[in-house]
């Protein structure tokens, strides 16, 4: 996280990490790789280009989208949420992802290119989760 932004910090040094064997078989890696996602965004030869939607809390979901229509519209391949930005009073999720597909269709009539958006579907239940991310 943002640990190095936490004021109280005046230095961090991490001098040894084990991660048990039985704990890393958990973690098979992504299910996919670049290749699905530039299948996906229909881009070959050359980096995707993203960004992470900043500031990551404060906007209002209206001008969210409106953060990732802009980028996406100024040529960008795709935005993503900040990890931290979930669903609050002034920003709720389906209120988010509505405004945020919009930007992407919009963007893409507009430039007639394929744009993509990665939204952070993490709630408080696996039951919420799950229906985010359907």
């Amino acid at each position: 996280g943002n640990v190095l932004g936490f004021k109280a910090l005046r230095a961090l040094r991490l001098e040894d990490l084990r991660i048990s064997p039985a704990y890393a078989k958990t973690f098979q890696g992504p299910p996919h790789g670049i290749e699905v996602e530039r299948d996906k965004l229909n881009k070959y030869g050359r980096p995707l280009l993203g960004c992470t939607i900043k500031p990551k809390l404060g906007l209002s979901a209206k001008n969210y989208g409106r953060a990732v229509y802009e980028c996406l519209r100024g040529g960008l391949d795709f935005t993503k949420d900040d990890e931290n930005v979930n669903s609050q009073p002034f920003m709720r999720w389906r209120d988010r992802f509505l405004f945020v597909a919009e930007a992407i269709y919009k963007s893409q009539a507009e430039t007639g290119e394929i744009k993509g958006h990665y939204l952070n579907a993490t709630a408080g239940t696996c039951e919420e989760m799950l229906k985010r991310a359907q």
